[in-house]
């Protein structure tokens, strides 16, 4: 290996920080750099709090100059806009930037294509999203909210269904605590008969029964059609709404289309099962920026970030050094439901599925993780 090879690092989510740790522990003299527009970090599951005033959205904004520090990493403020020579050059807006290896953690990003999108807010846009719902909520006094979620029609894992589940309970919670629930209605859209199946048979069923206890309607099994200031149009029928929330499905980055790697049938960066990019040489993926093979349950979540950063980073080390590559990502998802006061656990794996009843619990285990991943980064 190059005694001081470049390293070259696309993001500043989740993925992009565990591999800067995990690459730094192991390479301590490895040159590292990192490109992103801001040198900050956005605890994007905690932004189902902000609604409800259980978080405001400076708590969740996490400025990572101390953390590039102490890692010795190169902090670069840029967007990127492609790749070139086989992934060795990153095209950004602020120049070209070399490496010897790279690892694209860059995130997706939401299809927004259905007719009227701009009359709905979308949770996971970050902060200033999850604030513009917390007033427009804090405003209503009567009326109907409708929330729901997309998917990939060419990649139908690629959806973020979690987040919506919690901002669905955890809305009716907060109404119910501000007495204004009897005069704001519910109502959950999906166009699947069963949504939420990818968290297992039991989750499904847990999540449709906690809805008819909360007396939360439902729309399922209707493609939408659009968005309109009078609520949304689906195959099945228009649901009146003076709110809508939605969730679109996830594709890759803008400029994946210009970095001249294969890219799957959703638009993402394709991969296998080591993380490394379909057909190029040092250039690996993790996190929502990529596709992997796996079964068609497989999260894009945090957690699974984490655990492909961890064998990407260890696999691009091998790579440089002349290795074969060894490092496997699990495939697992853990995701905790909040109610803002409770929470249900689901759990799977390639062996089993489970869930875990609404539990105090599970809402305090929640908030433990959000603060040990924020004194990780904080270091």
């Amino acid at each position: 290996m190059n005694p001081t090879p470049r390293i070259v690092i696309l993001g500043a989510g989740f993925a992009a920080l565990t591999a800067v740790r995990e690459l730094r522990k192991r390479a301590p003299h490895a040159r590292i750099s990192l490109i992103a527009p801001k040198a900050e970090f956005v605890y994007l599951p905690s932004l189902i709090w902000i609604p409800s005033g259980l978080r405001n959205g400076a708590d969740l904004i996490l400025p990572l100059e101390r953390f590039l520090q102490d890692h010795a990493v190169d902090f670069i403020a840029a967007r990127v806009t492609g790749l070139k020579d086989a992934g060795r050059t990153v095209l950004t807006d602020a120049g070209e930037i070399p490496n010897d290896a790279l690892i694209i953690a860059t995130g997706g990003r939401f299809i927004k294509k259905l007719p009227g999108i701009e009359h709905a807010l979308t949770l996971c846009e970050g902060v200033a999203s999850a604030e513009a719902i917390r007033d427009r909520v804090t405003a209503m006094t009567r009326g109907r909210i409708a929330l729901g979620f997309g998917g990939n029609p060419n990649e139908p894992s690629a959806m973020r269904g979690g987040p919506m589940f919690e901002l669905l309970f955890g809305l009716d919670t907060l109404l119910r605590r501000q007495g204004k629930r009897d005069n704001i209605e519910l109502t959950f859209f999906n166009a699947a008969a069963e949504p939420g199946k990818r968290l297992g048979e039991k989750a499904v069923s847990g999540l449709l029964a906690e809805m008819a206890k909360r007396r939360i309607d439902t729309h399922l099994g209707h493609k939408p059609l659009g968005f309109s200031e009078q609520g949304v149009d689906t195959e099945g029928g228009h649901i009146n709404a003076d709110l809508i929330l939605f969730m679109p499905g996830l594709t890759g980055p803008a400029w994946a289309a210009e970095s001249g790697l294969k890219l799957s049938p959703g638009g993402f960066f394709q991969a296998d099962e080591f993380c490394r990019a379909a057909g190029a040489d040092k250039v690996f993926v993790a996190g929502d920026a990529g596709s992997f093979p796996g079964p068609d349950w497989m999260p894009k979540q945090a957690h699974m970030a984490d655990l492909q950063a961890r064998a990407a980073a260890e696999n691009l080390l091998l790579a440089l050094d002349g290795k074969p590559v060894k490092a496997r990502f699990k495939v697992e998802l853990i995701c905790i439901v909040d109610t803002i006061d409770q929470g249900i656990l689901v759990y799977r794996d390639l062996k089993r599925s489970f869930l875990l009843p609404s539990s105090r619990l599970f809402h305090w285990a929640k908030r433990y993780f959000e603060g040990h991943y924020l004194k990780i980064f904080r270091q």
